[in-house]
């Protein structure tokens, strides 16, 4: 018997950074040495403290349910947070904490969206969002971005999309996969829509160049998620929030109630460490990846990449690849079978990067020395 699958769910394509990650294992397991430049994981241990706490949060049998909007605690120091690093005020009733973003994106746009509501994307952008947004019923809309403007929105632009069913526009900042951070003047330009703002601030702490701007900062009618994995190197740890509007939290934390409970306890005493204890380990982690950036742009634009836009933030570089093959998923399997160097195809992000390779430098300096001396040899090959 054939058992039919829903065709919302038929309708979400793969997510081809996971795609080519498992190709490369495999590849791996066979016997193959491969360099992973595909996936925005750190490759830095977890900071002592956080492992601390939750050693101590287990022995204390922190193992329960908890709040459906998280510990009380760790709502307080994300608070905390936002009034030391932004100077912005709000309150632990605003905040909800769960497993990660991915499941409060998929509740924020579930409560945002009826069927057919739209919601703008910027095209490049983050290869999951089309597939929350059109899952929970809507439409997602690309805004088709310029490497000039690192593939960041401008208002203007935004208002030409505009219509009767929009129901938000997604930004993020710092951006993956092109690594480019929104200005102030500019995100205040975009608070001035007539249209909710939602900031995928996940990279945040991971910024070497300009100022690291919080949407809340210009105005109280957006919702941010944030989170513990990228900074903290604890995407296992699957930890993550969202600030909201006060009108709109009891309508998601019933949503939460109901769909994901709370996130882990003991988990959630590992995220207060974070904030508390943990701001030295993430300085070191982003000096760390400053000089692999630094690394990477430089021998990449040496062997005729075109980085049109220097990365300032979070860990990627988006590279132009179109003088070698426009096809990117076509290039990068082509890449990983003959060099072992693994990379994401452009094209996962929209078609706006199609022609695009992006490289993400969460591997040690001398493992991306290494990938780029075999990509040298792949060129040369390839007569490029």
């Amino acid at each position: 018997m054939q058992i039919p699958m829903a065709k919302r769910a038929r309708q979400v394509t793969p997510f081809l950074a996971m795609e080519v990650m498992e190709r490369a294992k495999q590849m791996e397991a066979a016997g193959r040495e491969i360099i992973y430049l595909c996936l925005g994981e750190p490759d830095f241990p977890t900071p002592p403290a956080i492992l601390a706490e939750t050693g101590q949060a287990l022995a204390e049998g922190a193992t329960s349910y908890t709040h459906s909007q998280g510990l009380l605690e760790l709502r307080q120091e994300i608070c905390h947070h936002y009034l030391e690093t932004y100077g912005v005020e709000i309150v632990p009733e605003q905040v909800i904490v769960s497993s990660g973003t991915s499941p409060l994106m998929l509740l924020l746009f579930s409560a945002l969206l009826e069927a057919g509501d739209e919601l703008i994307l910027t095209d490049p952008g983050y290869a999951c969002y089309p597939g929350f947004v059109s899952f929970a019923g809507g439409v997602p809309v690309p805004l088709r971005t310029s490497p000039e403007d690192g593939f960041q929105p401008r208002a203007a632009q935004v208002r030409q999309l505009l219509t009767e069913r929009t129901r938000g526009l997604l930004i993020n900042s710092p951006s993956n996969p092109a690594g480019s951070v929104l200005p102030g003047a500019q995100l205040q330009q975009l608070a001035e829509l007539p249209v909710p703002i939602i900031s995928d601030e996940i990279y945040h702490g991971l910024t070497y160049q300009g100022e690291e701007r919080c949407i809340l900062e210009y105005t109280q009618d957006a919702f941010v998620l944030g989170g513990f994995s990228k900074a903290y190197a604890m995407t296992g740890w699957r930890l993550g929030y969202l600030i909201a509007p006060l009108d709109c939290v009891r309508t998601l934390q019933i949503l939460h109630q109901n769909f994901l409970i709370c996130a882990n306890h003991f988990v959630q005493r590992g995220g207060i460490a974070a904030l508390k204890y943990c701001q030295e380990d993430v300085a070191e982690m982003r000096a760390a990846y400053d000089k692999r950036r630094q690394e990477l742009v430089g021998r990449l634009r040496a062997l005729g990449f075109g980085v049109h836009f220097e990365p300032q933030g979070a860990f990627y570089v988006l590279a132009d690849a179109r003088h070698i093959d426009g096809d990117s998923l076509r290039l990068a399997l082509d890449i990983l079978e003959k060099t072992g160097v693994a990379v994401t195809p452009g094209i996962d992000f929209g078609a706006g990067a199609e022609g695009f390779l992006r490289f993400s430098y969460t591997r040690p300096f001398s493992e991306i020395v290494t990938a780029l001396e075999r990509l040298e040899g792949y060129l040369r090959q390839r007569g490029v």
